[in-house]
């Protein structure tokens, strides 16, 4: 096995069992037990990979119903450049991209937006720690910056919460629900990370409702003044009014965003362009 390399596990099909109890043990416990849910034989395909670039992950990493892949990530592995590099090399749509981390980068907010803007995702939820928050609140930080960068045309949500989870989860047009989920932040650290790729629609459904929910409660941007603004636009031009304009001044792309101080010292590209 080459040191950054793909290898396949082995592909078993599991046999038919019998996974009920005799009925003579849930008579005596009074139907307090139920037999086990069965799907049936259940299909498992594992890959294992070790990746020290998130652009060569996304292009081995395989994307089929049922599929799964663990990945063990080097220290200078960049999970949101891999999130952007899946997208665009595998050319997946999703409606909504929904997104938990404890931290992230100024470039990873770059990549959600070249997914936006590159059409891939329809709208955007993002769930990040209040110690995030709490650290870049101010007026030159990171959570201003996902703001002007990512409120674009009403496609994103913000949620700041007691959260340490990173997941990120997604629906394909196919129908496939794709989970990423393990211990890596969106940004690069000086740690080996771990996360899991797996195709599954019961982990996607579980996870979706946790981050809904969040979202439901702890969301920052007030959507309903939107519509209200709409509302009182629709209103005026009935009445015969001069329409006052409400529009937000232009956001420049992500791919404009005049590079840090460190970005052109170490001359590396941290973000994809959409092809």
């Amino acid at each position: 096995m080459a040191d950054y390399g793909l290898f396949d596990m082995p592909e078993f099909d599991m046999p038919e069992i019998d996974l009920n109890f005799d009925t003579e043990f849930i008579d005596a416990h009074g139907n307090r037990y139920i037999n086990p849910h069965t799907r049936g034989s259940l299909h498992i395909h594992d890959r294992c990979v070790k990746y020290n670039n998130a652009e060569q992950l996304a292009k081995d990493i395989e994307m089929s119903t049922g599929s799964r892949s663990h990945a063990l990530l080097s220290g200078n592995f960049i999970a949101g450049d891999f999130i952007e590099a899946l997208f665009v090399e595998k050319n997946i749509h999703t409606k909504c991209l929904s997104v938990s981390t404890l931290s992230l980068s100024d470039n990873n907010v770059d990549s959600f937006r070249n997914l936006i803007d590159g059409g891939y995702i329809d709208s955007l939820d993002f769930i990040v720690s209040d110690y995030f928050h709490g650290h870049e609140k101010h007026k030159f930080g990171l959570v201003p910056y996902m703001l002007q960068q990512l409120d674009v045309d009403n496609k994103f949500q913000l949620a700041v919460a007691q959260s340490h989870t990173k997941i990120c989860i997604f629906e394909t047009d196919g129908g496939k629900k794709f989970v990423i989920h393990g211990s890596a932040n969106l940004r690069s650290s000086a740690c080996v990370e771990q996360i899991v790729i797996e195709e599954n629609p019961v982990l996607y459904d579980f996870y979706k409702a946790y981050h809904d929910a969040i979202i439901k409660e702890y969301a920052i941007i007030n959507k309903s003044l939107l519509r209200n603004r709409l509302w009182q636009a629709i209103q005026d031009q009935g009445n015969g009014r001069k329409k006052t304009s409400t529009a937000s001044p232009a956001v420049k792309s992500a791919t404009e965003k005049t590079p840090t101080k460190s970005q052109l010292s170490n001359q590396v590209k941290h973000h994809f362009k959409p092809a």
